[in-house]
């Protein structure tokens, strides 16, 4: 897996003894613990766990958050027991931890799936082509579109997410998260909000949504062939799937975007052979059978939505609840990403 377990940041480490006796209880077994703690993301933290030759995957929130229902162990670890089913790619959960005596918070165990993780830069021992890469576009969008066509109500999560009222619930509920987590005076932000506001398409049909569909949530087999799992369902619901195709869309970066947007990229978006915004966009309408006649509303709410997210953890490194040096330039992020949506809703295209 690239960008591979390391040793916890400093702040960030786990009781071994106590996680260890919790783990011979709920699992069995009595192997040393090595705890080691995957780099990537910016909220919920996740580390992995190695008893003998078993590996497994921990969930929990990040230290110094208030914001708890952000941040729901319960709730992730109840999707994926329903998911795990009926969408091969979500991975097992395997215990639940509600104890906070363990570790101070809720948090749950899962099964590692074994594969290759996209990030910012290539892997080293990677090299793709632009065929690789458009194929790795088309797997991308379609287990997501295969995300949308999964039986929610069947598989026990119709009680899940309130699906109608969605859009105006998410662009009223991120704007006003905006205005709880400002620190900087940021004209653009609320300009982006207030047309996202007075510009609100109908709810589309609901489906189980992701809410955080990018290439660094998804595992690819070895080959770049298959996608064996998709991980961080920390804000799974069941809700309008054209706004979860507006998050991920708001994360993809064009080689021709201005230079701040390469900064914040999430993926490998700008590389010979990925697709665009406008062909990610076709691509899931064929793969979904969903029309799209608002794109440009999805992708500034992607955008903003993004932006918000980013001023969240801003605000935490802004008030010393977490020293993380690689938060503090997130205000710099939180601009840029509303700048890119005021420009695609000046322009009337993705």
């Amino acid at each position: 897996m690239s960008a591979g377990p390391r040793p916890p940041r400093p702040g960030e480490e786990l009781d071994a003894a106590r996680l260890g006796a919790w783990l011979d209880g709920v699992l069995g077994g009595h192997a040393p613990l090595e705890i080691l703690q995957y780099p990537g993301g910016h909220s919920n933290l996740t580390y992995q766990l190695r008893r003998g030759d078993a590996r497994y995957v921990l969930r929990r929130p990040p230290f110094g958050s208030k914001v708890k229902s952000a941040h729901d162990m319960g709730r992730e670890h109840t999707v994926l027991s329903a998911l795990a089913p009926v969408y091969a790619k979500a991975p097992r959960p395997l215990a639940l931890c509600t104890d906070e005596a363990v570790l101070g918070c809720t948090f749950y165990v899962m099964e590692e799936r074994e594969g290759v993780i996209l990030r910012k830069d290539v892997p080293r021992d990677l090299t793709l082509d632009a065929a690789t890469n458009r194929r790795l576009c088309e797997l991308l969008i379609d287990a997501l579109a295969e995300l949308h066509a999964v039986d929610f109500a069947a598989a026990g999560l119709g009680t899940l997410g309130k699906p109608v009222g969605y859009v105006r619930r998410q662009v009223e509920g991120w704007t006003e998260r905006y205005h709880g987590s400002r620190t900087d005076e940021l004209p653009v932000v609320l300009e982006v909000a207030a047309w996202l506001a007075a510009h609100q398409p109908a709810d589309g049909a609901p489906a189980l949504i992701h809410n955080d569909w990018k290439f660094d949530n998804v595992i690819f087999d070895r080959d770049l062939t298959h996608v064996v799992g998709v991980l961080d369902w920390e804000m799974a619901t069941v809700g309008d799937p054209l706004m979860d195709l507006g998050t991920s869309l708001g994360y993809w970066v064009e080689a021709s975007d201005a230079q701040p947007m390469h900064m914040l990229r999430f993926g490998l978006t700008h590389l010979p052979g990925m697709m665009t915004r406008a062909e990610v966009l076709a691509r899931y309408v064929a793969a979904a059978g969903r029309p799209v006649d608002d794109a440009v509303f999805y992708y500034a709410y992607g955008l903003f939505k993004t932006a918000v997210v980013a001023q969240q953890i801003y605000y935490r490194f802004a008030k010393g609840l977490t020293t993380d040096p690689r938060f503090a330039i997130f205000i710099h992020g939180v601009k840029a990403l509303a700048e890119q949506a005021a420009r695609a809703i000046a322009a009337g295209r993705l």
